[in-house]
């Protein structure tokens, strides 16, 4: 049986934390530039991408080259999933050459898909759903300042995107104490909400929605935010904006966190949308360790997954 990362949910809250762990180990030799092995020589990762990316098409790309592999781009024009050849299809034809597909995609079902029909492990790279790779790094950055998670307070502010329903699914996973602030009517999707308020009750903690963002944000460890108007979006931005102006990340609101509160955002920002550049850009901000930290938590992502597929092929 293959498995897929197409949810935070995938990986039990043991699995994630020797996750995470093995990321910063991977990132503990990287800083030290220890010569390292090459375990995944001669493997090709496919990266199907339908939306432009930055950090995950380079962190997918660098990590499978650090760890010996190759990464194959295939931009949207280059595949037309769905259109040109159906979504079936083009796992099955991946599937016969490469060893792990990773798939940005704008729909959630495209991903269900690919890995219904892939013989080898698939990884949610974005749908509109879920972001887990960000959260995984997200998780990682917080581990690293905050080592007690199950103490710690993540509030999150702006729109219940797929950002924010990955991190509720996955903070509530680990036990970290989850607060959303939102406009009502952009709040996360009520299942997820369920399936999170289900694992922080499993951790006697309590995950909480709000459309005060004062109240999210009341002595929190860290402060994350996100655009406004996520890729795909960009048509609602100005119906947004005033809808979402007093969910601004700034100094006001995080004097209601604690003093030395972490700023966090996984990119790209608008400064003096959702965020302001003198917190983004301020020493609280640890917006860009969120950004290398995809390098190292894809990298694990990747070994784990390869690993668990080859245990898989030789049980046989």
């Amino acid at each position: 049986m293959v498995r897929h990362y197409l949810s935070v949910t995938d990986f039990t809250a043991a699995e994630t934390l020797v996750l995470l762990q093995r990321a910063h180990t991977l990132k503990a030799a990287w800083h030290a530039q220890q010569q390292q092995e090459f375990p995944l020589r001669g493997q090709t990762l496919a990266l199907v991408f339908e939306k432009p990316s930055l950090r995950t098409r380079v962190a997918f790309e660098a990590g499978m080259t650090q760890l010996g592999g190759h990464a194959s781009y295939l931009a949207a024009n280059d595949i037309d999933m769905g259109g040109r050849e159906s979504v079936a299809d083009v796992a099955r034809n991946l599937s016969r050459w490469v060893q792990a597909i990773a798939a940005r995609v704008f729909k959630h079902q495209t991903i269900l898909q690919l890995a219904c029909f892939a013989s080898v492990p698939v990884i949610n790279a974005l749908s509109d759903v879920e972001h887990p790779c960000q959260a995984l790094a997200d998780m990682l950055t917080l581990y690293e300042h905050r080592p007690a998670l199950h103490t710690t307070t993540l509030a999150y502010v702006g729109d219940g995107n797929n950002v924010c329903h990955s991190l509720m699914l996955i903070g509530a996973l680990l036990g970290v104490q989850v607060r959303v602030a939102c406009p009502p009517d952009y709040r996360p999707h009520p299942d997820v909400v369920e399936q999170a308020q289900q694992f922080a009750a499993a951790h006697g903690q309590q995950l909480s929605i709000t459309a005060v963002p004062e109240e999210a944000v009341a002595g929190a460890d860290a402060v994350y935010t996100d655009v406004w108007a996520s890729m795909g979006q960009e048509h609602e931005a100005a119906r947004r904006r005033p809808v979402f102006a007093a969910y601004q990340v700034n100094q006001p609101l995080l004097r209601h966190a604690r003093p030395d509160a972490l700023v966090m955002h996984c990119l790209p920002a608008h400064r003096g949308e959702e965020i302001t550049a003198e917190v983004i850009d301020g020493p609280q901000s640890v917006v860009f360790e969120q950004a290398e930290n995809r390098l190292h938590v894809q990298k694990a992502l990747l070994l784990t997954l390869l690993e668990l597929a080859a245990a898989s092929q030789s049980s046989h």
